[in-house]
């Protein structure tokens, strides 16, 4: 029964990060009962709804399931509030792309080995690559004075080296990850924090 006094969950929103994606509302407020939600998504190629794997759950999330985790497929979810023989109204989502929508992380710097003219970084992803994927690493460095000049590098490699350095001098660096997604388009990831190495006395 779709009751008009059931009200229907706020806030949905899809969070995607690192290619992990999930559902997500705000609890439907009632004066007594337990609130449940069911959720279903679609592709968009396809008109008929399907199970989540979210049905009648009391949380207030539901994680993408494993059929429906492709990057480049257009995704539409669905989600409506429960209670008894109550259903409220289906609240639905905007059409959403992993490759698109997701946010990418920092990298994770692994090492940073220091010789008197340069920095070998060690690094990985922050997601697991699939076959095919073109990343690349956009590494900002700067000289740790008053008035600290920025470079920026881009490298493909996990391993790489900031070179022609002073000697026995503060260099701090940030590094962030672009997948190429299409032709010329790339999804740019988070900066890490930065952080600093003294370069080695010759």
């Amino acid at each position: 029964e779709l009751s008009p006094h059931l009200p229907a969950p706020k806030d949905v929103e899809i969070y995607s990060y690192n290619f992990q994606s999930l559902l997500r509302w705000s609890p439907v407020p009632v004066e007594n009962g337990l609130v449940l939600y069911t959720a279903h998504y679609r592709t968009g190629s396809y008109e008929e709804w399907s199970e989540m794997g979210c049905a009648q759950t009391p949380q207030t999330q539901c994680e993408f399931p494993p059929q429906i985790r492709r990057r480049r497929w257009t995704i539409l979810l669905r989600v409506r509030a429960e209670l008894g023989p109550l259903a409220s109204a289906w609240v639905h989502t905007p059409p959403f792309v992993a490759e698109r929508n997701t946010t990418l992380g920092p990298p994770k710097v692994n090492s940073v080995s220091v010789s008197p003219d340069s920095l070998l970084i060690s690094v990985s992803p922050p997601f697991s690559p699939e076959t095919g994927d073109i990343l690349h690493y956009l590494v900002s460095y700067w000289e740790n004075t008053t008035s600290p000049t920025e470079k920026k590098l881009s490298e493909s490699k996990t391993l790489f080296q900031i070179g022609n350095l002073k000697e026995s001098t503060l260099y701090c660096f940030s590094i962030q990850v672009q997948l190429k997604i299409y032709l010329g388009h790339f999804l740019e990831g988070q900066q890490s924090t930065p952080e600093c190495h003294r370069t080695a006395l010759s």
